[in-house]
């Protein structure tokens, strides 16, 4: 295995537009300089609020490997009640990070041996203008905060392309007060 290639996966509602943040990020890191990139959505029976998971593959090299991920790096999570329902760490590298959609702090989210961030998503979200429950587009700004991989300008960029007609500039702004309100607590 390739220890260059980053590999995250994406957990969230039916609904939420975890595939469409994936995909975000997928463009971003790929106008970023990431030869390689990976997005493999997961679609099936899945119903609106279900839970639901796919997987993105970065790296500065070609990947020829499109297996799907079963030890990330990384683990998105849209959505706090999924923790609730889902093994979302299952198989994450240790020292990895969780990213999450969570209203508590940090230290409230009782994970092993990986690095945590939060933001509250949801309410970042409503700040920002947008519908309440819409928090693709803010958990990406708390994904580049957490992982520094991509420049949260680039990523906002990258989410105003995709909403055009769809309130871009609100989705844009979500983002960024997540990307501000992000803490990420030690290991």
């Amino acid at each position: 295995m390739r220890k260059d290639i980053i590999e995250i996966r994406w957990h969230g509602r039916g609904g939420q537009g975890a595939i469409t943040a994936a995909k975000i990020v997928a463009n971003a890191a790929f106008v970023s300089g990431y030869k390689g990139v990976v997005m493999a959505p997961t679609f099936g029976t899945e119903r609106r609020g279900a839970p639901v998971f796919t997987s993105l593959k970065i790296s500065k090299e070609k990947i020829y490997d499109l297996s799907p991920i079963t030890t990330p790096d990384m683990v998105v999570v849209l959505d706090h009640s999924l923790l609730e329902e889902v093994n979302v760490i299952a198989g994450i590298k240790e020292n990895g990070l969780v990213v999450l959609n969570g209203p508590k702090p940090v230290a409230d989210y009782g994970f092993e041996g990986v690095k945590v961030a939060v933001s509250d998503v949801t309410a970042h979200g409503v700040t920002a203008g947008l519908p309440p429950g819409v928090v693709n587009s803010g958990i990406i700004g708390a994904f580049s905060k957490a992982s520094g991989l991509v420049d949260i300008g680039v990523l906002r960029q990258a989410i105003e392309n995709e909403f055009v007609g769809k309130k871009p500039e609100l989705n844009s702004k979500a983002a960024e007060i997540a990307y501000d309100n992000t803490l990420i607590g030690d290991m």
